[in-house]
C-alpha cells in the first residue's frame, strides 16, 4: 500500500436521504474517518458534514473498500442504527473478486480474528485470543485464475472479509495487506459493499439501499 494518502475527489454519491438517515456510496481510497494527522484529514465523514452539517457516524468502511455507508442525521438514529450493527440485526451483502477457483459455490468460514501486532494494522486468526468471526460466501462465477463472490458477514471484526478468504487461499484481488504476486496488481482493492438492509429509526420498518460495484 502506498504511503502516499491521494484520496479520489469524486463528487458525494448520495443514494438516500431523509430527515433521518444518510445513504452514501462510498469510492474506493477514501478513509471512513479522519487519521492521525493533517494529511489524512480528508475523508467521507468530513465532506458528508460539509453538504449534511448534522450527520453523525455509525460504522465505517476500510479505506479501500468502496460502497454503501449509512450516517444518522439526527442523535435518535444514531442510537437506533447504532444498537441495530451491536446486536447484529443489520444485513450486509459485499461483492469481491478473489484470486483463484473458490470451491464449493457456497460455505461459512468461522475463525476467530484479532489485530497482528507487529503487523498493524493487519489482522490475523487465533483460536486462542481471537473474537469469533464468521462469514457465508456464494460463488457468483469463476475461471481457473479468478472467482467472483458475494459475501454475507455475520459480524464485523475489521478486515474480517479479507483475512477470512486469505485463510481459504483466495485473496481478495488488490488486497494491499494479504495479496501477494499477481493478486496484488489491480489497480484497487476488488471489495464492494453493495446492500444494506436496517430497520428505519423513524417506524422501525425494514429498507435496503444498494450501490453496484463498480468492477
Amino acid at each position: 500500500m502506498s504511503d502516499v494518502y491521494s484520496p479520489p475527489t469524486d463528487p458525494l454519491d448520495v443514494i438516500h436521504s431523509d430527515h433521518e438517515i444518510l445513504i452514501v456510496n462510498k469510492p474506493s481510497g477514501l478513509l471512513s474517518v479522519p487519521g492521525k494527522g493533517p494529511h489524512l484529514a480528508d475523508c467521507l465523514m468530513t465532506r458528508v458534514q460539509e453538504a449534511f452539517p448534522t450527520a453523525l457516524l455509525i460504522h465505517r468502511l476500510d479505506r479501500d473498500t468502496s460502497g454503501v455507508m449509512v450516517f444518522a442525521l439526527t442523535p435518535h438514529a444514531q442510537r437506533h442504527i447504532g444498537l441495530q450493527f451491536e446486536k447484529r440485526q443489520t444485513k450486509k451483502t459485499y461483492v469481491a473478486r478473489v484470486s483463484g477457483k473458490l470451491e464449493p459455490k457456497t460455505g461459512t468460514v468461522d475463525l476467530p480474528l484479532i489485530v497482528d501486532w507487529d503487523n498493524r494494522p493487519r489482522q490475523k486468526v487465533c483460536h486462542e485470543t481471537g473474537k469469533p468471526a464468521q462469514t457465508d460466501w456464494r460463488v457468483l462465477r469463476s475461471n481457473s485464475d479468478e472467482s467472483r463472490v458475494r459475501l454475507m458477514p455475520k459480524t464485523g471484526r475489521s478486515h474480517q472479509l479479507r483475512v477470512h478468504m486469505l485463510s481459504l487461499g483466495h485473496p481478495i484481488l488488490g488486497d494491499p495487506f494479504y495479496a501477494t504476486g499477481a493478486a496484488l496488481d489491480h489497480p484497487r482493492l476488488m471489495l464492494h459493499s453493495e446492500e444494506l438492509r436496517l430497520r428505519h429509526p423513524d417506524g422501525g420498518g425494514g429498507v435496503r439501499f444498494r450501490a453496484k460495484a463498480p468492477f
